[in-house]
């Protein structure tokens, strides 16, 4: 029986990867790299200290990285302060429902606390969450299972009771590896089949979610 549900944030909660995406891009062409749509997609779903390997791997070990890193964020700050926090279509409604059912929930991303903090007071979804588990709270990144099973212990469930919704392949790896069952919501990147496999399903929206909930009552 499903009593808890794990949330990751950018991609799946909001739809911030695109955003990123072209942060990135900005920053890096203003400084001669070539910015790669696909070199992105390796990124996705990991924490600061993996992302900045992956960069060094792509553009070597002296490319800015953490001056790139802080234009990028602000970049985002200011495309969600002129246009909103862009929420996925039927997030509110999932949270409404999850609440109502009194489900466990709790947010479980790469991204750091200070930015999960900001993100969800802009969209005043924070009374939906029990807890929420981040980035700098951990010492491996996604693929690594530590975060969603530091998140089970934070809601003191077991794996079996719990439900993680992904939208990246390190995500599902990371759910897997965990032994907790994943959906996968795609985003940017639809997973290869070796991820596919490893998914307890995947829905085009998170407006398909609640199906799920339905069958395990």
């Amino acid at each position: 029986m499903i009593k808890a549900i794990i949330f990751d944030m950018d991609g799946l909660m909001i739809d911030s990867e695109r955003v990123t995406c072209d942060g990135y891009a900005v920053s890096l062409q203003k400084r001669g790299y070539k910015p790669s749509t696909e070199f992105y997609k390796k990124t996705l779903g990991t924490n600061t200290k993996t992302t900045y390997e992956l960069y060094k791997q792509e553009y070597g070990d002296d490319i800015p990285f953490f001056e790139i890193l802080n234009e990028v964020h602000q970049y985002i700050e200011d495309v969600f302060e002129q246009q909103g926090v862009p929420l996925k279509p039927g997030l509110v409604e999932l949270l409404k429902y999850l609440k109502s059912q009194h489900y466990k929930t709790i947010i479980a991303t790469s991204s750091e606390r200070s930015r999960v903090q900001k993100i969800l007071k802009q969209t005043q979804l924070s009374s939906y969450f029990d807890d929420y588990i981040c980035g700098d709270e951990v010492e491996n990144s996604k693929p690594d299972p530590e975060i969603f099973l530091k998140a089970c212990q934070k809601l003191k469930v077991s794996h079996q009771e719990a439900l993680v919704l992904e939208d990246s392949e390190a995500g599902i790896q990371a759910a897997y590896l965990a032994h907790i069952p994943v959906v996968c919501v795609p985003d940017m990147k639809y997973p290869q089949s070796v991820y596919q496999q490893k998914t307890l399903c995947i829905v085009s929206s998170l407006e398909k979610i609640k199906d799920i909930f339905t069958l395990n009552k």
